[in-house]
């Protein structure tokens, strides 16, 4: 039988004991062992590299050539036994480590990156911060191979076997009109959103498919004038015309302001909900690094921290719309 399938571990460490200690009482002592087990032992290396390997000297026992190639490399080998598979060490976040990988929409990152990046900076700041934009199978090969270590926000798609998740908060959704756009007060009527044009952002991220989804299955059909997949573009397109678009309340918060002419008015009727996650692969669950990672995004944003709490419900919608814009459990 070959010799890799049959020598013990507990072998190689009397080898390394034998060649430190150049005495067989010596190594018995440093492995906690009696004599005679220790010499128990080199017998039975001897047997298998069929060499001494440690002879009779005047200083107590000498490796033969092949003896000291054993200790060293069974040294070695011990090294990396006891680096790889011993007890897991904890992340130690102070250390340069490959960068912090996050899967993120556009909207994603105007929520999470910034603070993201301020907390990452002060506890590893030798480690740069990726922000990343895939397809689903694509993420989803991503996250198992490790090379995204979360996907935080609506990923509808990670919600099958081998992945993890935990929920961070709940967001909602707003139109943006122009400053001086002839609809005024806070909310529109069902007539003005339905009459108006629609400018539709039909990005990577998925949450427009929530709002689609409730307006169709509460019969509601906008006039659309444009379709976009870039969010970077709205601002000057809602500004320059007399177009309404519906976004993530976040983005309603960073782009309604005088300095992007624009304004923020609430839905007609009561916002469908976008529930925003941390996910992580199952390969990764007990990964130290993960472990931290998730925990300091589930510091960060949680439902305590949100600064973008849902408004509540407008008054005068309908039993049915209230129904369906609880947020999902």
């Amino acid at each position: 039988m070959p010799l890799r399938s049959k020598l013990d571990l507990n072998l190689l460490r009397v080898a390394v004991a034998l060649l430190d200690a150049g005495s067989a009482s010596e190594a018995a002592k440093t492995l906690g062992m009696s004599q005679p087990s220790v010499s128990e032992s080199l017998a039975k290396l001897r047997g298998h590299f069929d060499d001494p390997l440690f002879v009779r000297s005047g200083h107590g026992m000498s490796p033969t050539p092949r003896g000291a190639e054993v200790g060293d490399t069974g040294r070695e080998i011990l090294r990396q036994v006891e680096e790889k598979l011993g007890p897991r060490m904890p992340f130690d976040p102070a250390q340069r480590h490959r960068p912090f990988t996050f899967a993120m929409s556009d909207v994603g990152e105007i929520v999470f990156l910034p603070k993201l990046v301020k907390v990452l900076a002060q506890s590893s700041p030798e480690t740069p911060v990726r922000s990343v934009s895939m397809r689903p199978q694509q993420l989803a090969k991503a996250m198992e191979d490790g090379d995204v270590d979360l996907a935080v926000g609506y990923f509808p798609d990670l919600k099958r076997g081998g992945f993890f998740q935990k929920r961070l908060f709940t967001h909602h959704f707003v139109c943006l009109l122009r400053n001086d756009h002839p609809c005024r007060g806070a909310a529109l009527t069902l007539e003005q959103f339905l009459a108006l044009p629609h400018a539709v952002v039909l990005s990577e991220g998925r949450s427009q498919e929530i709002l689609e989804s409730h307006l169709a299955e509460n019969g509601l059909f906008r006039r659309v004038e444009i379709y976009t997949p870039h969010f970077l573009s709205i601002p000057a397109l809602i500004a320059e015309s007399d177009m309404v678009v519906t976004v993530p309340h976040a983005m309603g918060i960073a782009y309604g302001t005088p300095s992007f002419r624009l304004r923020v008015m609430q839905l007609p009727f009561p916002s469908p909900r976008i529930q925003l996650r941390e996910h992580w692969h199952v390969k990764f669950h007990k990964d130290a690094r993960n472990i931290w990672l998730r925990d300091v995004v589930a510091e960060l944003f949680n439902a305590s921290t949100d600064e973008w709490k849902p408004a509540p419900a407008n008054v005068g919608a309908t039993a049915r719309l209230e129904a369906d814009a609880q947020p999902a459990l």
